[in-house]
Formats: C-alpha cells, sequence, structure tokens
C-alpha cells in the first residue's frame, strides 16, 4: 500500500477514548448533536410497542383503567382503603398515570442495552441515546392516559385549581427519574443478566411502597422526608395534587427530587464508565 493510501485510510479511523474521569466524561453535549437519533429510536420503539396489536394504543387505557377497577373495588369498596376526601377511582387513577408511564420505561429501559446489540457493535453513537429513548417512548402511552384522567375529572365534576401548572415540572421529574433508573438497570443488566428476571418484582415491591393505591398521609409526618426517599413517592403525590386537588406534597416532593438527581448524576458516571465494554459483553 502507498503512503499516500495508508494516509487516507487513517484519515477514516476514529478513536473513540475516554475524556477524564467522573462528570468531564459524560459529554452531553454529544447527546443533543445526535438529538435526531433520539426521535428515530423513540419512534422506532413506539412502532414496534404496537405492531400487529388488535387494540393498538387503546392498551394505554386499558391498562391503568382495569387496575384502577381492581383496586376501587378491593382497596376502595372492601378495604376501606382512605382517599384523601376524593372518589377512590379518581383517586387510583390519578396515581395509576405517572406510575404506570415510570414502571413501562423502567422495565423497557433495563433491556434497552441488551436488545440494541446489532446497533451497538457496528455503529457509534452516545450509547446514553438508548435507556433516554427507552424514557421517552411511553410518553406516549402516558399522554393517552392523560386524556383519560381529564374524562374521569369530568365525570367527577373535578376542577384542577392553580396547582395545575405544576404538571410539566413533575412530569420531567418522572421522566428523569425513569432516565435515572433505566441507567443503573441496563447497565447492571448487561453484565449480569439475572437482573432482567429480578426487574418485575423489583417494580411490584416497588408500586407497593409508592402512595398509588393509599395517600401519603397514612404515613406518620415525621416519617415523610425518609418516605419521600422513594423517589416516585414525590411524583405520585404531586400529581395528585396539581391534577385532583389532593395535599400539597410538601417535604416529601423536596427529598424526591434531591434523590433523583443524586441518581442521574451517578447513574449518568456508573453508565459512562461501563460503556465501553457494552459491545464486548453482549
Amino acid at each position: 500500500m502507498s503512503a499516500d493510501a495508508r494516509a487516507a485510510a487513517a484519515d477514516l479511523v476514529v478513536d473513540i477514548e475516554a475524556q477524564g474521569d467522573g462528570l468531564r466524561r459524560l459529554n452531553l453535549r454529544e447527546v443533543w448533536v445526535y438529538r435526531e437519533l433520539l426521535y428515530f429510536l423513540a419512534w422506532r420503539d413506539v412502532k414496534v410497542r404496537y405492531k400487529q396489536t388488535v387494540l393498538g394504543a387503546a392498551w394505554a387505557i386499558l391498562q391503568p383503567v382495569m387496575t384502577m377497577g381492581i383496586f376501587a373495588l378491593f382497596l376502595g369498596k372492601l378495604a376501606r382503603v382512605p382517599s384523601d376526601g376524593l372518589p377512590y377511582p379518581l383517586f387510583s387513577f390519578a396515581g395509576l398515570v405517572p406510575w404506570t408511564y415510570f414502571a413501562t420505561a423502567v422495565t423497557g429501559g433495563s433491556l434497552s442495552i441488551v436488545g440494541s446489540q446489532q446497533l451497538i457493535s457496528k455503529v457509534y453513537f452516545p450509547r446514553l441515546l438508548i435507556p433516554l429513548a427507552a424514557a421517552v417512548t411511553p410518553l406516549v402511552d402516558f399522554a393517552i392516559s392523560m386524556g383519560t384522567l381529564m374524562v374521569l375529572l369530568w365525570w367527577y365534576h373535578v376542577v384542577p385549581g392553580a396547582a395545575i401548572v405544576w404538571v410539566p415540572l413533575l412530569v420531567l421529574l418522572a421522566l428523569a427519574t425513569a432516565f435515572a433508573v433505566s441507567l443503573w438497570l441496563s447497565t447492571l443488566t448487561v453484565t449480569y443478566r439475572d437482573v432482567r428476571h429480578i426487574v418485575p418484582f423489583f417494580m411490584q415491591f416497588w408500586m407497593f411502597a409508592t402512595p398509588v393505591a393509599y395517600p401519603a398521609s397514612l404515613v406518620p409526618a415525621q416519617w415523610r422526608v425518609l418516605y419521600g426517599l422513594n423517589p416516585m413517592a414525590g411524583v405520585v403525590e404531586g400529581f395528585r395534587w396539581a391534577l385532583v386537588g389532593g395535599p400539597a406534597p410538601g417535604p416529601i416532593i423536596l427529598a424526591s427530587t434531591a434523590v433523583v438527581a443524586v441518581l442521574l448524576v451517578t447513574g449518568l458516571v456508573f453508565f459512562r464508565r461501563a460503556e465501553g465494554t457494552f459491545a464486548d459483553l453482549i
């Protein structure tokens, strides 16, 4: 090979090297540069989700509605679980909307890296886009469920107050929580395949540790900050407060936001340190 040919071939080689440690390796600007790829990855996941399904997007309504019916019968009617003065179906559905989004995003996000083996091993792009797309995709179902919640508000003659302006920030907090947890679980799943079997049980336990079917007011006041260390406790209580007039989340939302920030930063660092081994391990 001539010297000119070798020089031309060298120009085609891209060296991917770590850029320092910790936060200096995150290079989040690169994610913004590849933002169009994020759109296509999310759109691909939406199409795959509803491909060859009979009911299609109606599942986004049926899943929380059927769960609401079960909660309303066994917990609202039989167990007489309090609902902060709200009709129990509306109370439970307002909690199920953000929880269903979160559970769907984390379940998909935990398997996102392992499920993208062909893409990761052949093409370079910021690997963060894969769990981020898994967290963004269920927002489509979330929007549909929010429409159903609006119908329930009309049915029960409940008019949201001024607190509704906090809904966008609460959606952002739910998205950040799902993304942060997905970063940890997707990275662990690459190394420990048992994680994929643990996640469903983990999510079931997490739901009962979150005030979805019961109000956070049942927790003694002195324990509520500790209870808020469950980041979804703040999200769910915040949604109820903003949309159906439940009690203000108070210190719970502050504790949840702090935990999400820690999970997100540490998850980004953990993911970046491990992503160099993804192609070899999967």
